[in-house]
């Protein structure tokens, strides 16, 4: 069947092809605008549907594969494929999406074509990155997805639009060049070792690279991703882009964006450098890393005084849970990682609506404007209070889940990371409960808050499938372990051979140079 066959191109560029016509909209017609926009992107949410029924589990591979030619010259390929990690990040991309685009119909005035095509480029560049099967094609949609986050910040943002954008790009752009020569270097090591010009990433994925030159790879790629998450101390970026930047902009920032991140650690750097990062310096400085991201962003998120900044250092410290399960490389903390991948996407989404809300209201996010919001606001109050704990851990809710999978998994490898791991728990509890007690309870007192309404039709149709899908995976996640199943045993089959064996993990010492040049090279391995 055609639409069988080709639906990763349909999701990925249907999109593309909405801005595309919309373009031809008169630009004064700002309902029709905004109608053509909330249709495209709701059947962008729509014609990813079909994935929920047709992927198959049980296969470990990757799977609606398309494949074409484009610059043989260089062996560059049009090739498109997911697996379970992919396939849930598209989900939660498409979905977002559509809600970034309904919750812009009053808060975007000026310039409104302009702003709902570059939601929409947005979108399909978000696509590319997670269905690429071509390390060459992911670098382009990687690229293309900077240009309209950067315009959506500079021209719809906050009063400080222009530095937060030019310094979100700036970051992202530095570690982009790092990460095109690592890709660079495996593209002319792979000929050197097979004859073959490719940037296949299935094949790239079980080439034999020295240590040394994987270490080094490992560094490249690691300022790309490490910016994007992002891990500390790279995270300087963040604060300022979530809070200059309009609803939309932050809610797709931080429930995709960053994960584009984490998916590059998962799918480049632990399956085709896997002796570098089982290498213990490697290891030690992964996890170092995330422990103090998690602490940091925590104990900064208590001090802020303004909402959305609050949410945006939690992002850190949730963010770092998610790194600090990946390099713990076991099963458990793997698929820890990836659920809470969804489950941040789910809360803090869902976060930065609400801030939204009150900030289309009253033109401020000063904490201390507020108090006693749930007597004139009780739905928002209601679905603010879900929210929260769905972002701090409450079990039945999401972030229980993903929290106690990854805490699981460094338990396993290190009982002192699992320990220091608890403390962010505490802590994000501590600031979020603050919050909600500054904002919601006591008395309003602030005669601008009096005549506030609650959430309308419209917003309460952005939170409410965010909401559900929270309960879904705090009350029955298995579908989604069964998603990601296979393919995080591929990646832990490929980062530590040694596991499924029942031999117990030790990361070997640091190995000399002349035997790790003995050690690697030669032809790539079997697949």
């Amino acid at each position: 069947m055609w639409f069988h066959d080709h639906i990763l191109s349909i999701v990925m560029f249907l999109p593309l092809a909405g801005a595309l016509l919309m373009l031809f909209l008169p630009n004064e017609n700002k309902t029709l605008i905004r109608w053509s926009a909330n249709v495209i992107a709701f059947l962008g949410f729509l014609v990813s549907l079909p994935l929920v029924f047709w992927f198959d589990n049980s296969d470990g591979g990757f799977q609606f594969m398309e494949s074409a030619e484009w610059i043989p010259s260089i062996g560059a390929r049009y090739a498109l494929g997911i697996d379970g990690i992919s396939y849930l990040l598209i989900m939660l991309a498409t979905l977002l999406g559509f809600i970034g685009v309904l919750c812009s119909w009053t808060y975007i005035e000026n310039r409104v074509k302009e702003y709902y095509i570059f939601l929409l480029l947005l979108q399909t560049g978000m696509m590319g990155v997670f269905m690429s099967m071509d390390f060459f094609l992911f670098y382009v949609f990687w690229e293309v997805m900077l240009v309209p986050m950067y315009f959506l910040i500079g021209i719809w943002g906050g009063p400080r639009k222009l530095y937060a954008a030019i310094k979100f790009f700036l970051y992202t752009l530095s570690g982009s060049v790092l990460m095109l020569l690592g890709i660079l270097a495996i593209y002319f090591w792979n000929h050197s070792v097979s004859g073959v010009w490719t940037f296949d990433i299935p094949t790239l994925s079980n080439l034999s690279m020295p240590l040394n030159l994987q270490l080094w790879l490992f560094a490249a790629f690691f300022v790309g991703f490490a910016i994007k998450v992002p891990m500390f101390p790279f995270h300087t970026w963040l604060p300022d882009a979530h809070v200059e930047a309009p609803t939309a902009g932050s809610v797709i920032l931080a429930g995709v964006l960053l994960k584009m991140g984490t998916y590059g650690f998962l799918r480049f750097s632990l399956p085709m450098l896997p002796d570098a990062a089982r290498d213990s310096r490697v290891m030690t400085a992964m996890v170092t890393l995330s422990l103090i991201g998690i602490v940091y962003g925590a104990l900064v998120s208590l001090m802020q005084k303004d909402w959305k900044k609050l949410v945006a250092y939690s992002s850190v410290s949730h963010m770092g849970f998610i790194t600090l399960g990946i390099f713990v490389l076991n099963p458990n903390g793997i698929t820890g990682s990836i659920i809470q991948q969804i489950n941040h996407g789910i809360s803090t989404g869902a976060l930065f609506l609400l801030v939204g809300i009150i900030y289309e209201r009253r033109h401020t996010r000063e904490i201390a404007e507020f108090g006693g919001l749930s007597h004139i606001m009780p739905v928002y109050a209601t679905m603010f209070l879900i929210v929260a704990m769905s972002s701090l851990g409450l079990p039945t809710l999401n972030g229980f889940i993903g929290e106690f999978v990854i805490l699981q998994g460094a338990f396993e490898a290190n009982r002192t990371w699992a320990a220091i791991g608890t403390l962010g728990i505490v802590l994000g509890a501590a600031y979020l409960l603050w919050l909600y007690q500054r904002t919601m309870f006591g008395t309003l007192d602030n005669p601008k808050n009096k005549e506030l309404k609650d959430v309308n039709f419209r917003e309460a149709v952005t939170l409410i499938p965010l909401i559900i899908w929270a309960f879904w995976i705090g009350l029955y996640p298995k579908p989604f372990f069964d998603v990601l199943e296979k393919p995080v045993q591929r990646i832990v089959r490929r980062v530590r051979p040694d596991y499924y064996a029942g031999g117990v993990y030790t990361p070997p010492p640091p190995a000399a140079p002349e035997a790790a040049e003995e050690a690697g090279g030669g032809a790539p391995a079997e697949q």
